[in-house]
């Protein structure tokens, strides 16, 4: 991170424009860990030296919670003192290197956030990124100082026979001497220059699946999975995904594996979902473990995107790390878009690419946008922050994905290869910029429009918020012209200048109404060879004319989601079903099924009469729905995605005032409509896609389970309405027959949300039969604290969970399962009118807070949004932020949550 000044509090804003570079360079660390849980030991011996293009100051160390032992330079005894949390020598050879020498003691059984180095399960786990590296020793700990390390581990061979860290493991073995007796020692060495945020210890009692390859350049390496006892079952499919990484990346990017081992270790207690520590990922369980009786589908499709996306970080963050935190998105970001496009690129099937897209986009839009709109706002790039850890968001990851993939689209696949390349040849060993990046794709595409527009591209990197790009169509019959006008705009975040006009390239294609798509030439352009065109937009208002366009068509904007906007475009019922039925991009016919949707709920939402009994959707919306349903060749899994209703979240940010139990009864009703209209069709679907032979993973096995679990649903709504048993009784069966995570969790949640009595029973079976599988309980509180609220039972359920023997607020995994489940993704039942809900949120963030600053703040932006809210809501959520802010010791972490919600 970036130094405070002198006199700074811990509390104060850190800002981009401050940076400088580091007084010191560190070459070399030797770290010696004498492993105890309530007391272990660290020797830290250092190699430095000045940097000479900084003025000549003091050494100055961040570390918190340490004991001091000793601090020695060059063998010898010096004078030094503590600044706040801060070790300062002053005292320091002024030219050549030299040696420090630190030693400090640390608890980490007392260590709760999860932060350092900490025990979990009886077993010894570390995490640095951003800032935990200075919970273990005292350090520069900053991503622009990278060293070499050596490292040395001693611990109780029979407690913790396992031990690892980053690197290759030069030594091992028995220790000698009187006290040693059955202890031993590993020495790890990393060949490779790192930031400390990349250093990783492990140690414990685990088992591990090793898997050895030999890359494309004819290298040997060995891959290993570390897991408890019991789990080994469970880490066949990451091994599968990281051997994949390891082949997609060499093929598609020219990068190798650059040790000779590459480890991966599974933790139950985990802040972030994995760690790319250099050769020593540590990951959440999560997504790790998986196999046919205990991982949903999404699951599996999950572990193969993070394993990918912890993999490609050993290029992408590590060889090239960031110069300064404010960079986060430079290794975020692309690493992202590097693990969407693996996903994609193991896609047999056109169709499944298409999926996987739409499932990236809605993410962007239901999480990010928001995020863009709200208090907590910030570019890919921000320019200030006062806790980092709150900068690990959907900004940084998912929009600074879109960033570089829209580089992509501006320079072509090949020459983003190009641009990859030239990147890592530059920058390799080095902590950079997202500048750096950008010149780097531009400079290998020197003709192309990337490079031509730079400077403005950037933009995306420095300014906050989603632009809005809104469009007309024209066509005249006459000349047989169809021209389409385009106004971008972008709200500039409270306090700073207006925005500047984005680079948005925007691809288009032309719909006739008949559906046949129609070729593409631009006036004063050469005819298209294809059926889509590439418009760069680069000013506030811009339009471009079609040519020899022989009828009226229906424009497809933003084929694949080419820039992440949100589009403005008066399309009539008509046009949109046009679209959905026959757009050739899979992204916008997706697209028009959501608008169609949305444009029923808003409709009915804002109209001042009562909505009960009222009829949510009309004849022509449920006949497209069924075309869907019932079409011969549409993937399954993108039938799925077309016929699930916008969330009730993705409705709430198109309204200006947000009244969250009107939008559910809304969307209840829609749903309620379309399982009764369509209740032929949905048993045709379940038992045209029940039947798939032996469980499988793909993406085409996955859809079909996926639409078939829609369908049981539906139809268990159906006869909600009816009155019918036998849907329930039939999902009752299939629940206890089922022979794979998937079906059965399908089966438990038609149950569970129609809020049918046999939902029960099935809960206890599925307790008892799961109750030692901590992934597959995680699942269990999750769906009960997610489940649609029916006469607010919700709230009472949830506090009910949460003196279940099997809860435990100390795991990430568990908290987030009930709590976030209830307050982050059950908008009905957490904006109850009484709010207990908000009492509820404001007790669970406090609490948090106290043992987990950042699982706490994380939970505190579940009320990001709370200035849109109708009365009473917006009263009552404003009196529980104010109830948190009130209490004095806040972390840095909810602190600055709080403090930017309740900004004017």
């Amino acid at each position: 991170m970036l130094q405070l000044l002198d006199g700074q509090s811990p509390s104060t804003m850190i800002h981009r424009g401050d940076y400088t570079a580091p007084a010191f360079w560190i070459d070399t660390v030797h770290l010696t860990f004498d492993l105890d849980p309530a007391k272990t030991r660290v020797l830290n011996k250092m190699t430095l030296r000045r940097n000479p293009d900084v003025p000549a100051q003091a050494l100055k160390l961040d570390g918190e919670e340490l004991n001091l032992a000793r601090v020695l330079v060059n063998g010898q005894g010096t004078s030094f003192k503590l600044e706040g949390s801060r070790l300062v020598l002053e005292n320091l050879p002024a030219e050549g290197s030299f040696d420090l020498e630190i030693f400090t003691t640390c608890a980490p059984i007392k260590n709760t956030k999860l932060m350092g180095l900490y025990v979990s399960n009886d077993s010894f786990f570390t995490q640095c990124e951003a800032e935990g590296f200075r919970r273990i020793t005292y350090f520069l700990d900053r991503p622009d100082v990278m060293a070499n390390y050596t490292v040395t581990l001693r611990a109780d061979k029979a407690k913790y026979p396992v031990l690892l860290s980053n690197g290759n493991l030069v030594d091992s073995g028995a220790m000698e001497g009187t006290g040693n007796e059955g202890r031993h020692f590993a020495t790890w060495v990393d060949p490779h220059k790192k930031p400390s945020y990349l250093f990783a210890l492990v140690a414990g009692q685990l088992v591990c699946r090793e898997q050895r390859i030999t890359s494309r350049g004819g290298k040997d390496h060995l891959l290993q999975i570390y897991v408890r006892q019991g789990d080994m079952d469970k880490t066949e499919h990451a091994m599968n995904s990281l051997m994949a990484s390891v082949v997609w990346d060499e093929a598609r990017f020219g990068l190798p594996l650059d040790l000779e081992r590459f480890m991966i270790v599974a933790t139950s207690d985990f802040n972030m979902g994995a760690m790319e520590n250099k050769g020593l990922n540590i990951f959440n369980t999560k997504y790790v473990l998986a196999s046919q009786a205990t991982a949903t589908d999404a699951d599996f499709s999950n572990i193969e995107s993070v394993v990918g996306h912890e993999y490609f970080h050993n290029w992408s963050g590590n060889r090239v790390t960031c110069r300064d935190w404010f960079q986060l998105s430079l290794k975020e970001g692309l690493t992202v878009f590097r693990d969407q496009e693996f996903s994609q690129d193991l896609c047999r099937e056109a169709s499944a690419r298409a999926v996987k897209r739409i499932e990236d986009v809605r993410v962007l839009r239901t999480a990010q946008f928001p995020e863009d709109a709200g208090p907590m706002a910030h570019p890919v790039r921000p320019d200030s922050y006062l806790e980092i850890s709150n900068f690990y968001t959907v900004t940084i990851y998912e929009k600074g994905a879109e960033v570089v993939r829209m580089m992509q689209t501006l320079v072509g696949r090949d020459g983003f290869a190009k641009g990859m390349t030239l990147y890592f040849e530059r920058h390799d060993g080095q902590a950079v910029t997202c500048d750096d990046f950008a010149q780097a794709i531009a400079d290998a595409n020197p003709t192309s429009e990337l490079a031509r527009l730079l400077p403005q591209f950037k933009h995306w990197y420095s300014q906050a918020g989603t632009p809005h790009l809104k469009g007309a169509g024209q066509y005249d019959a006459q000349a047989r012209t169809y021209t389409l006008s385009f106004e971008q705009s972008c709200a500039a975040l409270p306090g700073q200048t207006a925005n500047e006009p984005f680079v948005l390239p925007v691809s288009i294609g032309l719909v006739s109404a008949l559906g046949d798509a129609q070729p593409m030439q631009a006036q004063g352009q050469e005819a298209a060879s294809g059926t889509s065109h590439l418009f760069v937009m680069t000013q506030a208002n811009e339009s471009i004319t079609f040519v020899n366009v022989d009828e009226e068509p229906v424009p497809s904007i933003l084929r694949g989601f080419s820039a992440p906007v949100v589009l403005d475009f008066e399309y009539t019922d008509g046009q949109l079903i046009t679209l959905l039925a026959n757009d050739p991009d899979p992204f916008n016919r997706w697209e028009a099924a959501q608008r169609l949707s949305l444009r029923n709920a808003i409709e009915l939402i804002v109209a001042p009469a009562d909505i009960t009994g009222a009829k949510a959707i009309n004849d022509a919306y449920i006949d497209a729905m069924r075309h869907v349903l019932r079409h011969p060749t549409l993937d399954a899994a993108f039938k799925e995605l077309v016929l699930t209703l916008p969330s009730e979240t993705y409705i709430a940010e198109q309204l200006a005032v947000v009244d969250p139990q009107r939008i559910h009864a809304v969307r209840e009703s829609m749903r309620t409509q379309l399982a009764v209209a369509l209740a032929d069709d949905w048993q045709w679907a379940l038992e045209t896609h029940s039947a798939n032979g032996a469980y499988q993973p793909d993406p085409v096995s996955s859809g079909r389970r996926a639409l078939a679990g829609m369908a049981l649903t539906n139809l268990c709504l159906a006869a909600r309405e009816s009155g019918d048993a036998t849907w329930p009784g039939q999902a009752l069966q299939r629940f206890k027959d089922a022979d794979n995570m998937t079906n059965r969790a399908n089966a438990l949640h038609a149950l569970v949300n129609t809020g049918h009595e046999l939902a029960a029973p099935a809960l206890a079976r599925f307790h008892a039969f799961f109750k030692n599988e901590e992934l597959v309980l995680d699942k269990w509180f999750a769906m009960q604290a997610g489940a649609c609220d029916r006469g607010g039972q919700i709230l009472p359920a949830v506090r009910q969970l949460m003196k279940h023997a099997d809860f435990s607020m100390r795991n990430p995994n568990r908290a987030r399962s009930v709590i976030f489940s209830y307050c982050n993704a059950n908008p009905a039942a957490f904006h109850r009118a009484d709010a207990a809900g908000y009492q509820f949120w404001s007790d669970r963030v406090i609490e948090l807070d106290a043992t987990n600053p950042q699982v706490a703040a994380r939970l505190a932006r579940a009320l990001d949004r709370w200035k849109r809210l109708a009365e009473p809501y917006r009263s009552a959520a404003r009196e529980a932020i104010e109830r948190v802010a009130a209490k004095t010791n806040l972390s840095n972490d909810v602190r600055e949550v709080i403090t930017r919600a309740l900004a004017d």
